[in-house]
């Protein structure tokens, strides 16, 4: 095996995929094969500055460089050779927020990631504008905003993009997105696949007049779909993504996309009438249907899949943060006490422990909200846990309330899909560091969607693997067929999975808790308010 690879990867047949996410940079390399032969990876954490989530571009560029001189180092020590040539590289990274550039280059405001709620005058004024649902975190809110606030760098804006489309750029020289990430900047439309025109129209009058100096489609990066070719490594980004210099210019990339449509792609959840939970610091459902919804809601968000079929996403800003939290005060208890810490065997434990605890967690209510939660209204967060004298304060039920927290806002979305809509969904599969721990996460899930949930052997991977995936089938070339149909025939034959249907009482248990959680929310209010 590792002779075979070391071969493959001097022959430049491997694939590269390097995915953002909020709180790791995570590279994956794979073979022809597509499966993954090498990982790199690179920590790092958003800065809270001004009231604003973000990022620097030194953040940006030096977790680049750092995640793949740990892939390169794996590759080296594993199999003894260097990367100096790939068949394909595609980059992906948490969506929407706002990164605004003048014609030079240069960056005008700090990075405003997906994380941000201050938006909420532009989301609410454009989403009656196109009478479409308008998220706050979209890029086209964002954008909105700063005309609307009469912020200094409005009138030099010459292009705007996701964190994906400006690594990708930065890379290639190239002002793309694929069409998923691209809907999570301006709706797109299906037929055409690309930005509907109706609104840009509707937006180029709503602004006209202002210091916005340019034509809406002038400062957006041109669509792509899967499988499309979107540039070649430059010297410039060569040097950049590899300073060691072994990493040679001329590599293929595909369209950068999404962390939304790489986990679809991981999942195998690109074709009609499946779905996806992807479960971490945030956390979203992505359902691919079958026709358009009947109206717009404002708890569901309209994006594609990346060869452009609609999906309804419900998004919860938060998901096991406040969780991990958690998990660490346990840690930090164990050390207290001189115990060995493994935090791999903490999570399982705790996990496990919690479904023995009540269906209804024993009466407790637990918010995770570090920071706000456009589903439910809370522009701000504050993590809170409630309870009430005489409710069953347990372990078990602490945990599991916590777990019940993590997936509510995800919850409270889908009811519209499944009961108002009645979107059907053949099979929902689950990943991302909430499914980590066998059986638990999908239990959890499975009772607060009433459905089956689905973790797959490669739900690990997660969303590096699904940029790789997409890399390796722009460079598949003629004859590929569809990206739903060579997901089938080449990636996910013969690959397992664990199916977990609903448990009645866990579902009536999560039922109970979700009516006090709803009920609840002006408590959760009142702490951003004092607090």
């Amino acid at each position: 095996m590792s002779s075979t690879t070391s071969e493959m990867i001097v022959a430049g047949k491997a694939v590269l995929g390097i995915e953002f996410g909020s709180t790791r940079i995570k590279a994956v390399l794979i073979g022809p094969d597509n499966s993954p032969v090498a990982a790199g990876v690179h920590d790092w954490e958003n800065r809270h500055v001004d009231r604003l989530w973000t990022y620097t571009l030194d953040d940006i560029r030096t977790g680049l460089q750092a995640c793949y001189a740990d892939l390169r180092h794996n590759v080296k020590r594993d199999f003894g050779v260097e990367i100096e040539n790939l068949s394909a590289i595609g980059i992906s990274a948490m969506m929407h927020g706002y990164m605004a550039f003048d014609a030079e280059g240069t960056l005008l405001a700090p990075f405003r990631t997906w994380r941000n709620t201050n938006t909420a005058r532009a989301a609410a004024e454009l989403s009656a504008l196109f009478d479409y649902n308008i998220p706050l975190r979209w890029s086209i809110s964002h954008l909105y905003q700063v005309v609307l606030d009469g912020e200094t760098h409005v009138s030099d804006i010459d292009f705007i993009t996701t964190l994906a489309g400006y690594v990708h750029w930065q890379l290639t020289g190239e002002k793309v997105l694929c069409i998923g990430d691209a809907s999570g900047m301006l709706p797109v439309d299906a037929a055409t696949l690309d930005y509907d025109s109706r609104m840009v129209e509707k937006f180029d009058g709503l602004v006209a007049g202002s210091s916005l100096s340019k034509k809406l489609l002038d400062l957006l990066p041109r669509i792509l779909v899967a499988g499309e070719k979107a540039g070649t490594l430059s010297a410039e980004g060569a040097l950049l993504l590899d300073p060691s210099g072994h990493l040679r210019p001329g590599i293929p990339f595909c369209p950068p996309e999404g962390d939304a449509g790489t986990g679809m792609v991981a999942t195998n959840a690109v074709r009609k009438r499946t779905g996806n939970v992807s479960a971490g610091t945030s956390s979203f459902s992505m359902i691919v249907l079958e026709k358009e919804l009947s109206r717009p809601h404002e708890m569901i968000d309209m994006v594609t899949t990346p060869d452009g079929s609609p999906v309804a996403m419900v998004h919860a800003n938060n998901c096991t943060s406040d969780l991990n939290a958690w998990v660490a005060l346990f840690k930090e208890y164990q050390q207290l006490m001189g115990a060995d810490v493994d935090m791999n065997e903490i999570y399982a434990r705790l996990y496990t422990n919690a479904l023995t605890g009540d269906a209804d967690c024993g009466g407790l209510v637990a918010y995770n909200y570090f920071s706000g939660e456009p589903v439910t209204g809370l522009p701000e967060g504050r993590p809170l846990l409630i309870r009430k004298a005489n409710d069953r304060f347990s372990l078990a039920n602490l945990v599991r309330a916590h777990l019940y927290s993590s997936v509510a806002v995800l919850a409270i979305g889908n009811e519209i899909l499944f009961g108002e809509e009645n979107v059907k969904v053949d099979r929902i599969t689950g990943h991302g560091g909430l499914f980590k721990t066998p059986v638990v996460g999908q239990r959890v899930l499975a009772a607060a969607l009433d459905s089956p949930i689905t973790v797959m052997e490669t739900a690990g991977e997660g969303g590096a693997w699904g940029i790789a995936l997409l890399a390796a089938y722009a460079a598949a070339g003629d004859g590929r067929g569809t990206l739903p149909e060579w997901l089938d025939n080449k990636v996910f034959a013969g690959v397992e999975g664990s199916e977990i249907s609903p448990d009645a009482a866990d579902v009536a248990g999560f039922a109970s808790y979700i009516r006090r959680y709803k009920t609840c929310l002006p408590v959760e209010q009142a702490a951003v308010d004092c607090l």
